[in-house]
């Protein structure tokens, strides 16, 4: 994986959670992120061209959803694998999207999304 460079121009997701190390130690262990800047109370995690960032507070952000996506059919299965203790259902085609997926939760109850667009 390229690392993103700070002199380049691009974007942060941000997060509010109650347990940084724990999200952030998920999201490395579990999702395969790189920890791409640690701000103290903020952790900026890289997951290929994607940047998030998770900030310590008194209540979680879990609204919304985080989507990975892979170049493989096979990649999203593997993830599947890898996280079936906190995926809510198995992949499935969805042709409204074409798109191959599954949903998981993370430890603070974040829906993630983990995809495969067909190919066309």
């Amino acid at each position: 994986m390229k690392k993103i460079k700070k002199d380049q121009n691009g974007g942060i997701v941000f997060f509010k959670t109650q347990q940084l190390d724990v999200i952030s130690k998920f999201y490395i262990e579990k999702i395969d992120c790189n920890f791409w800047l640690d701000q103290g109370g903020c952790h900026i995690l890289q997951f290929e061209n994607m940047l998030i960032g998770f900030c310590q507070r008194e209540n979680a952000d879990i609204q919304g959803m985080i989507t990975f996506y892979y170049a493989s059919h096979d990649e999203v299965n593997q993830m599947y694998r890898q996280l079936k203790e906190i995926a809510l259902s198995e992949p499935k085609d969805n042709s409204d999207y074409k798109i191959y997926h599954f949903f998981a939760k993370d430890p603070d109850g974040r829906t993630i999304e983990f995809q495969y667009f067909w190919d066309e």
